[in-house]
C-alpha cells in the first residue's frame, strides 16, 4: 500500500537579497511582513522564515526593534513555526546577525554553514531604476563580497542556539557546507535530526542543474545517514523546477519572495492577501 508523507513547506516572505524597487509586492513594513507570513501559514506553510527591514527605506535589518512587532503579530495569529534568520544580510557582521535570535529564542533559526562569495551584481542587468541609494550600492559591492561564516562563527551561533533551546535550519549552499555540517554533527554541537536546507542557484554557491541537486542528495546521504530531513531551495527561476524535482524525490520545500520574485515568466509573485478575504491571493499561492 502507498504510504502518505507529510511535506514541510517553508515560506520565506521577504529576505535580504531583493530590494523594494524590484517588486511592489515585496513586504517591507512590519505589518506587511507579518501579514505575508500569516497568509503563507493560512495557505499551508508550516514554517515562516523571518527577516526584518527598516520600514523607512526597506533595507535589511537585524535590529530587534524591527523584529518585535512582526513576531508579536505572527505569534498571535498563527501556530506556524517561526524561523528567525541568523544570516541577516551578507554585508552585516555576525554579531549584528545574531541579535534577534539571541534575544527572542525562537523554535528555529537559520544557520549558514560556510563562507562563500555572494554575487548579486548580475541583477543590475535586469533592474535599472532604484528608489534608494543603498539598493544599487549593495548590488555593486557584491562583486567583492565574501559572506563570512567561519568555523568560529558557526560554533558561536550553535552554542547560543543550543543554550536557548533553538533548533536550526542548516543552509548549505555547496558541498563543502555539508562537510562542515557533518563536522559539527560529529562533535555533538549540531544536534539531529538535522533540518538541511540545500540552496541552489546563487552565484558563488552550487549551481541549479538537476545533477547538482542529485549530487547534494547523495553527499548528504553519505555524510549524514538517516539523521537528517532534506529541504530544497531554488533561487530565482529555479524555485519551482527544483522544488518539484526535490518533492518528487521526497524532500521538503522552501519557497517565497525571498528566493524568487516570480511565479512564472513575466508573472510576479505576491503573498498579499485580498482585502476582506482571509486567504492569500491565488496569484501568489504558487509561491507557497
Amino acid at each position: 500500500m502507498a504510504t502518505t508523507r507529510k511535506v514541510i513547506i517553508t515560506s520565506a516572505v521577504t529576505g535580504a537579497i531583493h530590494t523594494p524597487s524590484m517588486s511592489e509586492h515585496l513586504p517591507v513594513t512590519p505589518q506587511e511582513i507579518a501579514d505575508a507570513a500569516i497568509g503563507a501559514a493560512e495557505a499551508g506553510a508550516a514554517i515562516v522564515h523571518m527577516h526584518a527591514r527598516d520600514p523607512r527605506d526597506g533595507r535589511p535589518s537585524q535590529n530587534p526593534e524591527h523584529f518585535e512587532p512582526i513576531l508579536d503579530k505572527v505569534k498571535r495569529n498563527t501556530d506556524a513555526v517561526i524561523n528567525i534568520t541568523t544570516g541577516g544580510s551578507p554585508h552585516m557582521t555576525v554579531e549584528e546577525r545574531m541579535q534577534p535570535a539571541a534575544l527572542f529564542k525562537p523554535e528555529l533559526a537559520s544557520l549558514n554553514m560556510g563562507s562563500m562569495n555572494f554575487g548579486l551584481y548580475p541583477m543590475l542587468d535586469r533592474f535599472k531604476d532604484f528608489t534608494h541609494d543603498w539598493e544599487r550600492e549593495g548590488l555593486v559591492k557584491s562583486r567583492d563580497l565574501v559572506f563570512k561564516n567561519t568555523f568560529q562563527d558557526i560554533e558561536t551561533i550553535l552554542e547560543i542556539g543550543n543554550a536557548n533551546g533553538t533548533r536550526f535550519e542548516f543552509e548549505c549552499y555547496d558541498i563543502s557546507h555539508l562537510n562542515n555540517l557533518a563536522h559539527f554533527h560529529a562533535r555533538g554541537l549540531a544536534k539531529g535530526p538535522l533540518f538541511v536546507q540545500s540552496v541552489f542557484g546563487l552565484l558563488g554557491g552550487i549551481g541549479a542543474h538537476p545533477e547538482d541537486l542529485m549530487h547534494m542528495r547523495r553527499t548528504a546521504d553519505r555524510l549524514l545517514g538517516d539523521d537528517y530531513q532534506w529541504s530544497i531551495l531554488g533561487a530565482g527561476k529555479n524555485q519551482m523546477p527544483l522544488a518539484t524535482i526535490g518533492a518528487a524525490m521526497g524532500s521538503h520545500v522552501r519557497v517565497g519572495l525571498e528566493d524568487s520574485l516570480w511565479i512564472g515568466p513575466g508573472q510576479p509573485g505576491t503573498l498579499k492577501r485580498r482585502a476582506g478575504h482571509p486567504h492569500p491571493d491565488h496569484s501568489g499561492s504558487a509561491q507557497l
